[in-house]
């Protein structure tokens, strides 16, 4: 083994870490390749001045602290020379093997790898950088660690390069490190790369923890005391350490439940490490029967681990200072495990971990999502696809989904089908008829998960609904559906004011094309309106009345006019959108007798000529209107029945089975009175016209648990 004499400080640190657990002869090729690495890299600093080879060495180093084996270190030493200097891969080769030769490569093309955003990051680019973790997942424990010790000597960069590396390390360095398990780096990673991509915000955010902390140290050192004593009297092996969160974790738990600083109360963790997976069960109970759980806040991540491996119970308490208490508690090997992750396996092979220990879990649990991520990459060879794969898995905020032809489709979480027609394009979401996922039809309201293959079949037909509005998540799908509802509306209501207008002059006598341009003009001038279409939506909304503007239009028509009748009733299909509404208080239906009422607020409503309010409508004639059917409606109109039931189990389901046995659909249901004996129904269900209705009606009355059953309204 090479002498010390002439190493700098940081290469004898790492020598003697690396003596406490490999053997003298790994240690050997670890110092022959920091010879090589100096020797190549002479004459090249860093932008802090310092002799470029000390990065090398502070990348080894961290490696070297996660216990990683010689293999790993020597190649970290290595890793920017096939880049940067002039040796080879065969030059390493020669040296070194086949071995320490491909880590060297493998992180060189992943250096070369320049990602911008998670959205905007290169396919290919990331396909190579998963396809090179899935041979070897030691060179992404290189990159993580040469990434790690960038972000720590981040302050000798320019700003703008800063916040770029703080993006990149948030959106794609962060989310690996957390999905391979290894949570100590991947805590520090969004600690800096928040503090170097909003730095304001991170310094508000550790001043105010700093002051937190101080106000509340004697109240934590309390906790801390009692769950210490509490352990002991119950005989429970174990040591027990309190942290403060970090400033990210809270930033982003103010951020996804929009709370003030002030509003978040839970800054203190403890941490329980037991000796046995039972000891752990053992101080949950102790710590329940110490301070009271919070309801519905146990999580048991030991009987089913995190996707990468990591097992603890976690628990969240109510203290006696009125400040929640966040316990999690695990045996040693199990926070090795929350600490390195995956690289954990590299400690086993070295022989250092408890005899008897288990392969580590991450590692296997990495390995097996690896292995998934390669079987897509060999079936499709789509870089898009294999990135879109990976990052379902690495940011669990997106879902992706697949068009039947194989596409990917990057949605929000809890997206629905519907979110999916609008993210192909808009005309497709506009015209959404039906939605098949997996071949299975579902409703438009489906939330969709990972990897579903969803087909959306159209209809020219069909245009956006506001109860759209209500199921759909993604910003593009709601402004799409907004901004048609809008227009949809101006031009319904334009055609009905039209109309309204053309009855009213027809009971004159007269009609809109009879009206002459002068008068046309002159009337538009008077009354502010730029162009007829803007009047005929004040008159759809009821803003001003049509008997007083036919008035107005043709004043002399009814002087020639033998008619007496107030003209033709204006005919109702159910597909005037929203240009008109139906009253709430009769919910007509096709078939019933009805007329309208231009309400101030809601426009041209319809009511059934038996509503209780058609009385007080009639003292206002100039704002009644004669309204019909038409031969043939579209659509579903709501009714409401009142049924009365014997109370017995199972009666709701019943009934339910009886409405869909006759065709409709159930729209809400509501229970206002019940007894041991009965029970009072309230069900507002869509039919087509009266005698859907009227068969609804039969069909439920021939139900044995239905007493009575009539029309409210």
């Amino acid at each position: 083994m090479q002498a010390a004499t002439g190493y700098p400080e940081p290469v004898l640190k790492l020598r003697d870490l690396l003596n406490t657990y490999l053997d003298p002869k790994n240690v050997a090729i670890v110092l022959r390749a920091y010879d090589l690495g100096e020797s190549a890299h002479r004459g090249q600093t860093r932008k802090t001045g310092e002799p470029y080879i000390l990065h090398p060495v502070a990348v080894a180093q961290i490696l070297a602290s996660m216990r990683m084996d010689h293999v790993s270190i020597a190649a970290a030493i290595l890793h920017d020379t096939i880049e940067d200097t002039a040796l080879g891969w065969k030059d390493i080769e020669e040296q070194f093997g086949p071995e320490i030769a491909d880590l060297v490569d493998g992180v060189t093309k992943l250096d070369k790898m320049k990602f911008r955003t998670r959205v905007q990051a290169d396919a290919e680019s990331f396909r190579k950088l998963m396809l090179a973790m899935s041979r070897d997942l030691r060179v992404i424990f290189i990159k993580l660690a040469d990434r790690l010790h960038n972000m720590r000597t981040l302050g000798s960069m320019a700003p703008g390069s800063r916040r770029r590396i703080s993006r990149e390390t948030l959106d794609i360095y962060a989310p690996i490190a957390d999905r391979l398990g290894m949570n100590s780096m991947k805590h520090e990673l969004e600690d800096m790369g928040f503090a170097n991509l909003y730095p304001w915000r991170y310094r508000t955010i550790t001043e105010h923890l700093d002051t937190m902390t101080g106000h509340r140290l004697e109240i934590v050192q309390n906790i801390l005391e009692a769950l210490r004593g509490k352990m002991a009297d119950a005989g429970v092996p174990c040591r027990i350490t309190g942290r403060k969160k970090s400033p990210y974790s809270i930033y982003k738990k103010m951020l996804s439940k929009d709370l003030s600083f002030s509003e978040v109360t839970d800054f203190f963790a403890f941490r329980i490490i037991t000796e046995t997976e039972a000891h752990c069960y053992q101080a949950l109970g102790v710590v329940h029967s110490l301070y009271q759980p919070k309801p519905g806040r146990f999580k048991d991540f030991i009987a089913l681990p995190k996707a990468n491996g990591y097992q603890s119970l976690h628990t969240i308490l109510n203290s006696p200072y009125g400040l929640p208490v966040e316990i999690q508690i695990r045996t040693e090997d199990m926070d090795v495990m929350a600490s390195k992750g995956a690289a954990a396996h590299w400690q086993y092979k070295t022989g250092v971990s408890p005899a008897g220990s288990p392969p580590a879990s991450a590692e296997v649990r990495a390995r097996e999502w690896l292995m998934r991520l390669v079987d897509v990459q060999r079936h499709t060879g789509d870089s898009l696809e294999f990135l879109d794969h990976a990052k379902a898995d690495l940011f669990p905020d997106e879902i992706f989904v697949f068009t039947p032809k194989g596409k990917i489709i990057d949605l929000r979480l809890n997206s629905t089908a519907l979110d999916f027609a609008y993210a192909i394009h808009t005309g497709v979401g506009n015209h959404t008829a039906r939605a098949l996922v997996d071949n299975i039809e579902v409703p438009l309201s489906t939330r969709l998960a990972n990897g579903q293959t969803v087909k959306i079949i159209t209809d020219p037909d069909v245009q956006p609904k506001p109860e759209w509005l209500e199921f759909a998540a993604s910003a593009r799908a709601r402004t799409a559906i907004r901004h048609y509802l809008k227009s949809l509306r101006q031009e319904d209501t334009v055609a009905l004011g039209l109309r309204l207008l053309e009855k009213a002059l027809n009971a004159r006598g007269s009609s809109v094309e009879r009206v002459s341009e002068e008068r046309w003009s002159q009337f538009l001038k008077e009354n502010h309106f730029n162009r007829q279409e803007e009047l005929f939506h004040e008159l759809a909304l009821g803003s001003t009345l049509a008997n007083i503007v036919a008035g107005k239009l043709a004043p002399d028509a009814s002087l020639f006019s033998d008619r007496t009748d107030s003209g033709e009733a204006i005919t109702i299909e159910g597909s005037e959108g929203n240009a008109l509404s139906f009253g709430a208080c009769c919910l007509p239906v096709p078939g019933d007798s009805i007329m309208a009422y231009v309400s101030t607020d809601k426009g041209l409503v319809v009511h059934r000529v038996t509503c209780s309010n058609v009385r007080e409508f009639r003292k206002h004639p100039d704002r009644c209107v004669d309204v019909i059917w038409a031969p043939i409606t579209r659509g579903m109109f709501p009714v409401a029945l009142r049924i009365v039931a014997r109370n017995t189990p199972g009666v709701l389901a019943n009934i339910s089975t009886s409405i869909g046995e006759a065709g409709s659909n159930i729209e809400t249901v509501a229970q206002p009175d019940a007894n041991p004996e009965t029970a009072t129904l309230l069900f507002n269900i869509s039919v087509k016209n009266r005698d859907h209705m009227a068969r609804v009606m039969r069909r439920l009355r021939r139900n044995s648990n239905i007493i009575r059953v009539h029309r409210v309204g």
